[in-house]
């Protein structure tokens, strides 16, 4: 993205020397005054880049989801394997899975929400459990 700066005197200072190369380069007579020939002063256009608006990027939820079958130590141990928590912070989390159906155990970038929740599930489909784990974008 570029802004136009006009400039219609010959005496401009610009605060980049390729700007400043800019004006010069657009005189009339082209020996770099910005002067015709007959000393008339021009309007020169010089594009100065514009730094674009930069956005966050999404955050996403890892969400685990509760089943009948995976036993609570294997959630709880999932949650201190690939979340980082410790046996206190794993539990709470586990015992909210088992109460409320959910929990969310984590936030993080798009990629490595859903690359943890792959591992999750292929560690769970490993131990022969059929524990879900999914990546949700956050409200």
């Amino acid at each position: 993205m570029h802004r136009l700066i006009h400039a219609s005197h010959t005496t401009f200072r610009a605060a980049r020397p390729q700007a400043a190369a800019a004006v010069r380069a657009t005189g009339g007579n082209g020996d770099g005054d910005p002067t015709d020939a007959e000393g008339d002063s021009q309007t020169a256009v010089v594009v100065a880049p514009v730094e674009p608006a930069l956005k966050r990027p999404r955050r996403y939820h890892v969400v685990i989801l509760n089943d009948d079958y995976t036993p609570m130590e294997f959630v709880i141990d999932v949650l201190e394997r690939f979340f980082g928590l410790n046996v206190e912070q794993a539990t709470v989390l586990m015992l909210q899975v088992h109460h409320q159906g959910r929990a969310a155990v984590g936030n993080y970038s798009r990629d490595v929400a859903e690359t943890k929740a792959a591992m999750v599930v292929d560690h769970a489909r490993q131990h022969e459990h059929p524990l879900l784990c999914q990546a949700e974008p956050m409200p």
